[in-house]
């Protein structure tokens, strides 16, 4: 799959997230429209948690949808991955964080300038996913970056000692090349590019446990379990079984 592809559908557990903006303002009334999940203000209801599945399976095993288990599995991950998602927005929202038409424009170019011309149109068509749904993801996606952008820039720092620890545990004593000043001035770049990605990471960790504090997260346990429903008592013990002769 190529390289655009992967931009245009990043993350594929949440292709159409576009449907939670439309969802936590219309439709939690409507009939088959019960509220699976609330996060803050915002809403998501089974209709769009099938509908984000539906095109999220595309990821995963042909046979996920004869094995239960594995199906059950990938629905969880996705309850998890919208729910943190909701989380994010609610506090761009908080903070006022939005994407601009001409920030919106300036990245559909660049996503588009990846295709020859009708390609991209016809990607489209062929993940059934409508140009609008994909634009709406789009502006939420860049969103939602912002306000990671946004919270974490002041969280992460990068010291001396940082750097000079990082070598020895993973450097030290090896070949530098011939070069060595251009190759010392390349392995500090990719030391400190390795450790903001290590920073980055742990510091978004926390911060969503702060989101998690901060915001009311409420799952609708009657509508999820007619989604995925509880492994039986007799089932359980069943595999607990088949695992000891095994």
């Amino acid at each position: 799959m190529k390289k655009s592809l992967f931009r245009l559908f990043y993350p594929i557990g949440s292709i159409l997230l576009c449907i939670l903006a439309m969802g936590c303002e219309q439709k939690t009334s409507d009939y088959g429209n019960e509220v699976l999940l609330r996060v803050g203000e915002g809403v998501l209801t089974v209709h769009d948690f099938n509908e984000v599945f539906e095109i999220s399976k595309t990821a995963y095993a042909h046979n996920i949808r004869q094995q239960s288990d594995d199906l059950r599995d990938a629905q969880t991950r996705l309850l998890n991955q919208l729910s943190v998602e909701m989380l994010i927005l609610e506090r761009g929202k908080e903070l006022g964080i939005s994407v601009s038409d001409d920030e919106l424009e300036r990245a559909v170019s660049d996503i588009k300038s990846d295709y020859p011309e009708g390609e991209f149109e016809q990607t489209l068509i062929e993940f059934a996913v409508s140009y609008d749904a994909w634009l709406n993801r789009l502006k939420t996606r860049l969103t939602m970056n912002k306000v990671v952008d946004t919270e974490l820039k002041n969280r992460i720092s990068i010291a001396p000692e940082d750097i000079s620890e990082y070598y020895k545990k993973n450097f030290q004593g090896q070949e530098t090349g011939t070069d060595s000043t251009q190759s010392a001035e390349d392995l500090n770049e990719a030391i400190v590019k390795q450790l903001r990605h290590e920073k980055k990471e742990q510091a978004y960790k926390t911060w969503i446990e702060e989101l998690k504090s901060k915001y009311t997260i409420e799952i609708n346990s009657q509508q999820w379990d007619r989604i995925a429903p509880p492994r039986s008592v007799n089932q359980n013990e069943a595999d607990s079984g088949k695992s000891k002769t095994e």
